[in-house]
């Protein structure tokens, strides 16, 4: 077709010069075609835009930073990511690690906490919070099996470690007699 000032005359040429053929109704209907393979000004994403979000591979990173560098290399809320990474696989798990810490005030704060307040927590159900429990529980056992291998009283600070693994997440005051 030749390019230049609109014919209207005819019904069967477009009000329009183009240099393709009509390729869609569109053309029918008196818009122009649309070449897919030429983005539109007003729908093309800069390019700081298009490169991929910053949360893009995160988990990989956290992971190599914890293989390499180890628990001091982390915050205790990267930690608790860590591990929610397991047991909350395809969602976003730093809200709910850092609401978690707010929440219940330290990493340990976190695993002393009964499972019915874990679970006020947005992204938390009974399974992650029974998950975490088991977690508590494992480690509060191993603390026990090292310090019943010791003996106890052999130094006030064995008997703090003791008094710390027996009752560091209890909700009650308790006595107890040592002997």
């Amino acid at each position: 077709m030749a390019k230049g000032p609109a014919a209207t005359s005819s019904d069967d040429e477009l009000p329009f010069a183009t240099e393709e053929p009509v390729a869609d109704e569109r053309s029918f209907f008196g818009g122009r075609p649309q070449n897919p393979t030429v983005p539109n000004a007003r729908t093309a994403l800069p390019a700081s835009l298009s490169a991929p979000e910053h949360y893009h591979g995160h988990r990989e990173r956290l992971r190599d930073r914890f293989r390499e560098q180890g628990d001091t290399a982390l915050a205790d809320y990267e930690i608790l990511e860590l591990l929610l990474f397991r047991l909350i696989p395809r969602r976003d798990t730093k809200p709910i690690a850092k609401a978690l810490i707010e929440r219940f005030g330290s990493l340990s704060g976190v695993f002393g906490a009964p499972a019915a307040l874990l679970t006020e927590v947005k992204g938390v159900g009974e399974n992650v919070a029974l998950d975490l429990k088991l977690i508590s529980t494992v480690a509060h056992r191993t603390l026990k099996s090292e310090i019943r291998s010791k003996q106890v009283l052999s130094s006030w600070s064995s008997v703090i470690q003791y008094c710390h693994a027996a009752m560091a997440h209890e909700t009650r005051e308790q006595f107890r007699i040592l002997s």
